[in-house]
Parts: C-alpha cells; sequence; structure tokens
C-alpha cells in the first residue's frame, strides 16, 4: 500500500510539472478551407468570418485575392449587395492588375444591377451597373459573358430611359412642358432604342403643342403612329391633338 500510494505521489508530481500542450496556429489554408465549408452549407457569414481571417493573415497574395473574391461572392449568394459591391471595389482597387478583374468587373455590375430601383426612384446603382458594364465590354470585348453583360446594359438603359420620361410627365403634370421637352429631347439623344418610345413620342408630343411648337408637335405624333401602330397612346395622342392643335 504504502508502495502503490508513493508511485501515485509521484505520479500526481509530474503531472502537475508538465507543461500544458499548446495546439499548433491555425493556419491561412485551415481557415481557407473551413470556410468553404461553412459557404457549402450556405452559412455564408461563417464563411466570410473565416475568410477574414485568411486575409488578416497575410499569409499569401495569391490566398489573400481567393479570400477577398469569396468573400464577396458570399455576400452577393446572401443577397447583401451593397456589401458585395463594396468587396468587389475593394478587390478592384487592391488588385487591378490581376488575372480576375473582369471576373470581379462582372459580379460588382451584378451587385449593382440587384440594387435597381423603380423608375420613379433614385437610380445611382442603375448609373453604377451601367458604367461597370460598360467598362468590362470595353476592356474586355472577349469576355465569355460578352452577350449576357450586352443585355444587361440595354435593361440599364431602359430604367434610365424610363426615369426620364417619368420625370418629363411630372413636369407636364406640374405645367412645366418646357423642362418636359428638354428632359425627353436628351432622353431621345441619349437612350435612342428605349423599348418604350411610343409614350415618350406621346408626351413629347404634348409638349411641344402646349408650348406652341405645333409642327414638331405633329412630327412627334406622327412618329408615334408610324413606329407603333398598335400602341395604345394612339387614341390619347389623337384626342390630345383635336383638343389643343
Amino acid at each position: 500500500m504504502r508502495t502503490l500510494l508513493a508511485v501515485l505521489t509521484a505520479l500526481c508530481l509530474l503531472a502537475a510539472c508538465a507543461r500544458p500542450v499548446v495546439p499548433p496556429p491555425k493556419t491561412a489554408a485551415y481557415y481557407l478551407q473551413e470556410g468553404e465549408k461553412m459557404f457549402d452549407r450556405g452559412l455564408f457569414e461563417e464563411a466570410i468570418a473565416n475568410w477574414e481571417k485568411v486575409r488578416e493573415s497575410y499569409y499569401s497574395p495569391e490566398l489573400n485575392i481567393i479570400a477577398e473574391l469569396k468573400i464577396a461572392e458570399a455576400y452577393f449568394l446572401a443577397e447583401k449587395y451593397p456589401e458585395a459591391a463594396a468587396a468587389y471595389e475593394d478587390f478592384l482597387k487592391q488588385h487591378p492588375n490581376s488575372d480576375r478583374v473582369s471576373q470581379a468587373l462582372y459580379q460588382l455590375g451584378l451587385s449593382y444591377f440587384r440594387q435597381m430601383l423603380p423608375a420613379d426612384r433614385d437610380q445611382t446603382a442603375t448609373r453604377s451597373a451601367l458604367a461597370t458594364f460598360r467598362n468590362l465590354v470595353k476592356r474586355f470585348p472577349d469576355d465569355p459573358h460578352l452577350e449576357e453583360v450586352k443585355v444587361y446594359i440595354g435593361r440599364c438603359e431602359d430604367r434610365l430611359a424610363e426615369h426620364e420620361v417619368y420625370v418629363a410627365k411630372w413636369y407636364l403634370k406640374t405645367g412645366k412642358p418646357k423642362a418636359a421637352i428638354d428632359r425627353l429631347e436628351a432622353m431621345f439623344r441619349t437612350y435612342p432604342n428605349y423599348f418604350y418610345r411610343d409614350e415618350a413620342w406621346l408626351c413629347l408630343g404634348k409638349a411641344y403643342l402646349l408650348t406652341g411648337q405645333k409642327e414638331k408637335a405633329v412630327k412627334a405624333f406622327n412618329t408615334l403612329f408610324r413606329e407603333f401602330p398598335s400602341s395604345p397612346f394612339i387614341i390619347e395622342a389623337q384626342k390630345f391633338m383635336e383638343k389643343h392643335y
């Protein structure tokens, strides 16, 4: 019994004197992999937290680039589009010569595109999306997303043109036909392929008549009749002509 007690005492003393085992520090590669696991499970905030640690480690420029793009992608898939746009903007500033610039530009354009508001609201996001997509087309004419980007450009231009028509209609409603003319003429110069031009021609014809420019009004209405023979705005144009010509 005495021997056993002595042995137990010795073991306790050794355990007390032993140094605590310190786990090795987690590497950037570890956090990158952990982020991937969280991302695959749809846990975007947890994935971002892990990838932020990769970026903070400054372990490898290449790993940093991967982490930054993944952070932006996670924000995008989480539908946090302002955060995604900010992340892609930051990436483009930090890595202007990266071979992933075209990818970042495409995703940046989409991040702005998803923030677009209706025509009667502020169009800052629409303008940002349009500028980004145009930049992508200019810098990377062989980009695989080119045809898709052209569609997005058309949608952005239509939304901006629709906004101009909305403002012009408000000017007409509030008795400011000259301001409506300025807005609509600029719209036709800037967005000649606007899809809903029939309503724009109606508004422009009205504005011309209200300012006494009868010849221009007739030309605007004739363009409406000729280019959009099935437009629902034709009857309204005819009634307005009968009343004000």
